[in-house]
């Protein structure tokens, strides 16, 4: 990207999918209680940060995650971290692949390098959402509780093609429709996004067989064994795609 040089930091907020997921039922707190394998994915946004007088994004965000992350982090240290980001977007948003969190995490990484912190970010990151945490570490691990409570796990091997049909999904009205309709599956959430949206299940016919939704939806994913065999299925589509390999862990902070 122009300019990139020009910024303290410049990190990749990777996107994750949903190998399986299971939902056990609703919590006492209100929440869903799951069990899913999350595997981050090369896709990924770009997130440029650099020390400010005053805090900024640039890229047209202005309610995005980047900044709540930012202000959940001055709270748990209580000092200002000041600092100027920009936020290049390639992960589809409402598409269940963990953009928003993705950029959160990252915010949280970048800030903790760049101000020096010695501070635990993941109960930070679960107060932003219960993907936060995973995005934190990154690689592949297997969640409980409504998503924060990790093991860590061996990554996945090959590929994988995505496709996204072009809408989002709101997540709280997915899992609402999960308490009407219950769902299993390979994705316990599948059954509940198609009766919130229809075209949701005419994209997925349309998909073939072997596709998988990930997370409460809208994109969907096709393992396959190489590079090629993942770019011939998302090339024969007509509708947002990309091509994507597993991804191991980057660690905590930076």
């Amino acid at each position: 990207m122009t300019g990139a040089r020009s910024w303290a930091l410049a990190l990749p907020a990777h996107a994750k999918l949903n190998l399986d997921l299971a939902v056990l039922g609703l919590r006492p707190d209100g929440f869903h209680e799951v069990r899913t394998r999350y595997q981050a994915i090369s896709l990924h946004d770009l997130l440029l940060i650099e020390p400010a007088a005053t805090t900024r994004l640039d890229g047209g965000f202005p309610d995005d995650l980047v900044l709540r992350a930012q202000r959940a982090l001055e709270r748990a240290v209580d000092r200002s971290l000041p600092a100027r980001f920009r936020l290049v977007k390639r992960i589809p948003a409402g598409a269940g692949l963990a953009g928003g969190s993705a950029d959160a995490a990252t915010a949280l990484r970048g800030l903790a390098r760049l101000y020096g912190l010695d501070v635990d970010l993941a109960p930070v990151g679960a107060e932003l959402g219960a993907d936060v945490p995973f995005q934190l570490a990154g690689g592949a691990a297997d969640a409980s509780g409504r998503g924060e409570l990790l093991a860590p796990a061996a990554p996945a091997t090959g590929w994988y093609a995505i496709a996204w049909p072009g809408f989002p999904l709101s997540t709280p009205a997915v899992y609402r429709r999960w308490d009407e309709v219950g769902g299993e599956g390979e994705n316990a959430l599948t059954r509940a996004a198609f009766d919130v949206e229809p075209k949701l299940a005419e994209f997925a016919t349309m998909l073939g067989e072997g596709w998988r939704m990930t997370g409460s939806g809208s994109a969907f994913f096709l393992p396959v064994a190489t590079r090629t065999e993942a770019e011939a299925a998302a090339a024969r589509l007509d509708c947002w795609t990309a091509v994507a390999r597993p991804v191991g862990a980057w660690g905590g902070v930076g």
